[in-house]
């Protein structure tokens, strides 16, 4: 890596006290099958190179906290490692919940085995009461308040820096913010603001605000950004690329918002990257705010 210094893509906001690059780097793209393990490496690498110091991970995405550390450690001091606890993988495969108390702790001790580290520094717990994804059942249908309990034992004794919460609602987080809350993880885009509510109350509170599926997703009901006309014809325009426009509105959007986009592209990494960089105009902004489609 790098020593020279290197702008942070998308200027900086805070997470949980640390200064971080508003565009950062969402991991779970590198576990997918056929990615290759040295390809990776390179891509986590470059990364930071970047300047982004701000990467999102979980342990059960597969095999990305241990390219991490593989990529990174020792690490650079300023970076931000990010988990996720919430859902398990069973014995064959499967992505399951794993919501009680005691498997959130069983995960946090996990990712600081694989991750290398003494503290990850946020931890989000993945609620699963709603799509998308996984859905709580049975055994797994858990207080919220014995969830943070847990979580804010680890912070205590110095396992996690700071709680996060994910695909949660206004009320769900209005009622944790006593907990202390650094940051929401909800599915969120110019296409998509179901969770706009959610937005503004991380806002009024100071907690940062990171959008997953920021460009859409396969799931049903969220619509792939890059390939709304409007968006294309702004793209088309600036001389940018599509997904390029959803992120620098997002960024645009709010100030407090934080971007983990994920890849296991070298070419869409700096495309990612440099989304930190696109201006958009006034009536581009505009063009674009009226595009809520209002996704349930």
């Amino acid at each position: 890596m790098t020593e020279s210094f290197v702008p942070p893509p998308g200027g900086t906001a805070k997470l949980a006290g640390h200064t971080v690059a508003r565009i950062g780097f969402g991991a779970m793209q590198l576990a997918n099958q056929g990615v290759d393990r040295d390809a990776a490496l390179a891509i986590v690498r470059q990364a930071v190179d970047a300047g982004v110091n701000h990467i999102d991970t979980a342990g059960f995405y597969g095999s990305c906290n241990a390219l991490i550390h593989d990529a990174l450690s020792p690490y650079p001091g300023e970076l931000v490692l990010v988990s996720k606890v919430g859902a398990a993988r069973d014995a064959g495969g499967a992505l399951v919940a794993a919501q009680r108390p005691e498997q959130l702790r069983e995960q946090v001790e996990s990712d600081l085995a694989t991750l290398g580290v003494g503290q990850v520094g946020v931890v989000n717990l993945r609620r699963a009461d709603a799509p998308p994804g996984l859905i709580a059942s049975g055994d797994q249908k858990v207080l919220i308040d014995d969830q943070l309990a847990e979580l804010s034992a680890l912070r205590d004794a110095g396992k996690i820096g700071a709680i996060g919460l994910s695909n949660v609602s206004a009320g769900q987080l209005r009622h944790a913010l006593p907990a202390g809350i650094a940051c929401v993880q909800n599915s969120y885009s110019v296409l998509n603001r179901a969770a706009k509510d959610v937005l503004a109350l991380c806002a009024g509170h100071g907690v940062a605000w990171v959008p997953f599926f920021p460009l859409g997703s396969a799931f049903a009901r969220l619509p792939r950004v890059a390939d709304n006309p409007a968006v294309v014809a702004i793209a088309d325009e600036l001389g940018v690329a599509p997904a390029q426009v959803g992120l620098a509105w997002l960024l645009a959007h709010d100030d407090n918002t934080l971007l983990i986009p994920g890849t296991s592209s070298a070419a869409h990494l700096a495309e990612n990257i440099a989304a930190g960089s696109v201006r958009l105009p006034a009536a581009s902004i505009a063009a674009l705010d009226r595009l809520d489609s209002a996704v349930a």
